[in-house]
């Protein structure tokens, strides 16, 4: 198939509700099949929230995180999937029977899972275990990937899983707004959402300004483009736990334009047509064709000591982890 119609959404989530936020999921994908999407995507943890996990337990985080397959949301997913005749993409915490922890993603049809990707920086809570492996898997004929959040930001991610053959790539996402090093990072004042009704100009300012759209742009639209590939990204909006989060929800074309956006302060879905021509035609497929990984492969594959800091959790908890 060389054109497919892929969706992205966002809405607010609630902490640990996952019936709430399956019924959410349920709703907005009514609404990419009725812009004729053959997929949609959501946000990182959108089943169970994400935020509010940095206060649990082990226990307690054991507790929400299910069996990838086997578990209730995963049936229920397929179900709503089976309903639209859609592929769905969410997120939650996976549990395995040796007990470890993992920040999964996954896609569901109308037969099952499809894939699951196992977060590969995962910095949330100290009992999350990191995933160890890229995720390919074939959507209506086209290859895709998933790097989840701060998966995309080290840019051998996005390449490797790219190489792999992955021509699109689901970023899903619960970011910006929150401190960091960089000119202009902050959080949004909460009391701005309360008032989105009838204050938009204001929130919306901050939502685009440097805390949130503008620091995205800097580096999200190089990721399409310098691979020639589509990128689906997916955000929360509105509040998570204590943070208030931006959406802005996009889909950036092979080009480095963004096709579709969620522009509005709320629960939204867009869709976009992606072409398999426009994969040929980019930049960035001529450019991975000179590559001469006999300069470079010993230099990108040195072994370093890793190290994983996270601004805005140093700021709330007065902690690092690595």
């Amino acid at each position: 198939m060389d054109n497919i119609k892929i969706a992205t959404a966002q809405f607010e989530n609630k902490s640990g509700d996952k019936k709430y936020n399956l019924k959410m999921m349920e709703a907005l994908s009514e609404r990419a099949v009725q812009q004729g999407a053959s997929a949609v995507a959501f946000h990182e943890c959108s089943i169970t929230g994400y935020s509010f996990a940095r206060h649990l337990s082990k226990e307690q985080l054991l507790d929400i995180a299910e069996y990838i397959p086997g578990g209730e949301s995963i049936e229920a997913l397929t179900a709503i999937a089976a309903k639209f005749n859609i592929a769905i993409l969410a997120g939650l915490f996976e549990k395995d029977v040796t007990g470890k922890i993992y920040k999964a993603y996954v896609c569901v049809d109308k037969n099952g899972l499809v894939a699951k990707h196992r977060k590969l920086h995962p910095f949330i809570h100290p009992d999350i275990t990191p995933g160890n492996a890229y995720t390919i898997f074939e959507l209506n004929g086209w290859t895709c990937g998933i790097l989840i959040c701060y998966d995309n930001n080290i840019i051998e991610n996005v390449r490797a899983t790219n190489l792999l053959g992955a021509d699109i790539i689901f970023m899903p996402h619960v970011t910006m707004c929150t401190p960091s090093p960089r000119p202009g990072a902050g959080f949004v004042d909460p009391a701005l959402w309360e008032k989105k009704e009838t204050d938009p100009t204001s929130l919306q300012l901050e939502f685009d300004s440097m805390k949130g759209r503008q620091w995205l742009m800097k580096w999200l639209p190089a990721r399409a483009y310098d691979n020639a590939l589509y990128a689906v990204f997916s955000n929360a909006i509105g509040m998570d736990d204590d943070q208030l989060k931006n959406g802005c929800s996009m889909i950036i074309d092979p080009f480095g334009d963004v096709v579709a956006e969620c522009r509005s302060l709320g629960n939204e879905v867009v869709t976009a047509t992606f072409d398999k021509a426009r994969l040929i035609n980019a930049g960035g497929y001529r450019y991975k064709q000179a590559r001469r990984p006999e300069l470079y492969a010993s230099i990108i594959g040195e072994a370093h000591e890793a190290e994983q800091k996270v601004a805005w959790l140093n700021t709330m908890e007065k902690e690092v982890i690595n």
